[in-house]
């Protein structure tokens, strides 16, 4: 299943606030692409964050991988996770 990831920032979160945490965040998403999970990763143009497409079984199991984001488990950003089908 494709679902799309949309990044919601944390009241109040900062770029400061994202520093530290940003090597390890890079990191993480890149052993998410390697292994096929994470299919594509944007950088959103109306504001500062990402759009990240995934590769799953289920709602849930992104929801739970996503948390695992450094950012995340920080309590600076959590994500919407929406399901895709494809129109044909």
């Amino acid at each position: 299943m494709r679902i799309l990831c949309l990044d919601i920032p944390a009241p109040g979160a900062t770029l400061e606030h994202y520093a530290p945490h940003l090597t390890a965040e890079a990191l993480h998403a890149w052993g998410l692409y390697k292994s096929g999970f994470i299919r594509d990763i944007y950088f959103r143009q109306d504001r500062p964050g990402v759009a990240i497409f995934l590769e799953c079984d289920t709602v849930e199991e992104a929801n739970n991988v996503m948390a695992e984001f450094p950012l995340a488990k920080a309590g600076l950003l959590t994500f919407e996770c929406i399901p895709l089908r494809l129109v044909y």
